[in-house]
This record gives C-alpha cells, sequence and structure tokens, in this order.
C-alpha cells in the first residue's frame, strides 16, 4: 500500500501539466505548510468542487445562478462573447478590455475526439440570440483548427439570426491557448476583431 505522502504525490501528478517532479515538490510543500495552510487548501478543493455550477444564463462557473457577469446590468447587453472554457472568461475579464456578456461552449469542434455541436453548449447560446437584443456576437476561441472550426460553425449558424458575427484578432498566436496570453495580447486581439 502506498504511503499517504506517495498518494499526495500520484493524486498532483494527475493534474494537468504537473509531472513527478513537481507534483514531488508540491507534496513536500503541503507537507511543510502550517495546518491551517494545508486544512485551507483541502478545503478550497471541497468548495470548488461541492458549491460550483453552471450559470443557467452563460455557462460559466457560478457559486450563485445567474452568475455576477450576467446579473451585472452596466454589462453591455447587446455583446456576447464566445469563449471555448470558464479559464478563457477569466483571462478576459483579467484585461479588462471586454464589458458585455460571455457564453461558454464547454469545449470545441473536433471530430477525430468525438466532440461534435450536441456536446457543446451552442443550443443555449442560440436560445439566447431569439430576442434580438445582441446585436453583436464575438467568437473567442483559441486560434487553432479546432477553433477556427467551431467559429465557421457558429457563424453558420448565427448570421440568419441577425447579430453581427466577429472573430478575435490574431493578437493570439496561432496554436496558442487563449488562457495563456497576456492581458496587452487578448485586449489587442478583442480590439482587432473582423467579420467571420
Amino acid at each position: 500500500m502506498a504511503s499517504p505522502l506517495d498518494r499526495l504525490v500520484d493524486e498532483l501528478s494527475r493534474l494537468p501539466g504537473i509531472g513527478r517532479k513537481t507534483a514531488t515538490r508540491l507534496a513536500f510543500h503541503v507537507l511543510r505548510a502550517p495546518e491551517e495552510e494545508a486544512r485551507a487548501l483541502a478545503r478550497a478543493i471541497d468548495e470548488v468542487r461541492a458549491k460550483l455550477s453552471l450559470c443557467s444564463v452563460c455557462c460559466y462557473l457560478t457559486d450563485e445562478d445567474p452568475c455576477a457577469i450576467c446579473r451585472d446590468a452596466r454589462r453591455d447587453q447587446s455583446q456576447i462573447c464566445v469563449v471555448a472554457q470558464p479559464q478563457d472568461v477569466m483571462a478576459l475579464e483579467r484585461t479588462g478590455s471586454f464589458r458585455g456578456l460571455y457564453h461558454v461552449l464547454h469545449g470545441v469542434l473536433s471530430p477525430l475526439d468525438g466532440v461534435g455541436p450536441d456536446d457543446l453548449k451552442i443550443a443555449k447560446l442560440l436560445r439566447r440570440l431569439e430576442g434580438g437584443d445582441v446585436q453583436e456576437v464575438i467568437i473567442a476561441t483559441s486560434p487553432n483548427v479546432e477553433g477556427d472550426a467551431t467559429g465557421v460553425y457558429l457563424a453558420k449558424l448565427i448570421r440568419p439570426l441577425g447579430p453581427r458575427v466577429t472573430r478575435i484578432a490574431s493578437g493570439i498566436p496561432i496554436g496558442g491557448e487563449l488562457e495563456y496570453a497576456d492581458g496587452v495580447t487578448i485586449g489587442r486581439a478583442l480590439g482587432g476583431r473582423r467579420e467571420l
């Protein structure tokens, strides 16, 4: 049977981007940390799993429904920025460059991985557009094959409903991930968006 330390290293190494060496370093940090700090980390992990759910409007993660962004009357209700993952909303919000609303797809089209339109939150997006209040939909998926294919697919569905469909500019490097881009790059990409 593995020791508690070995089990912690094993669990940490399952996290994306965390290899065995980094997992071991993190495990020893937790072991050396004051007991309350380690317990606070464990509580935060428990809480994120227990208290977060998807916003019924935009599909972002929230502990209150609808989320704070959807409830904020100061935001531009005529713009919706469509992103692939919740962490993309976080990246965009850090820049302060966008004051509209969001819609999180929870993935991108990827036929090779078995991800089709029904696996994404596309139907919910289309229902949001039915009222005619949205004037622009900004596609902000990562500029890679899957992100571009998702953008083109969405544009074909959205255009007949009336809103202008734009794509963020390629300030984000081709093949790059939106969540890892710096704030200035994201701000420029939003500012230089174009019609799809």
